[in-house]
């Protein structure tokens, strides 16, 4: 875990993201919380995790997302080299999907 961010303001928002309990509260606040562009930015980011994790390649995943291929190299890093963050969403999700 990166030690510059983990802050008691931060926790504090953990926290209230952490008490959120559907996808409507999780809009009315992320709508509060953010702008406009930083919630795409964070939804891109996530879309471009989910298809580097399905091994699309950066042009495919640049002409469906929009994202530059520095964000797509960023988010590449973080899969490859970071905390495992996405991996444990993305195996949470598999198991909450219905077949």
């Amino acid at each position: 875990m990166n030690k510059k961010i983990k802050t008691e303001a931060v926790d504090f928002m953990f926290e209230a993201i952490l008490s959120l309990e559907n996808r409507e509260e999780c809009y009315a606040f992320f709508e509060d919380l953010c702008t406009v562009n930083e919630l795409l930015s964070l939804s891109q980011r996530f879309e471009v995790a989910a298809m580097l994790r399905d091994h699309k390649t950066y042009l495919e995943i640049a002409e469906k997302t929009g994202a530059s291929t520095a964000t797509i190299s960023r988010v590449n890093r973080s899969l490859n080299y970071g905390n495992d963050g996405y991996e444990l969403v993305f195996q949470r999700m598999k198991k909450d999907t219905p077949n």
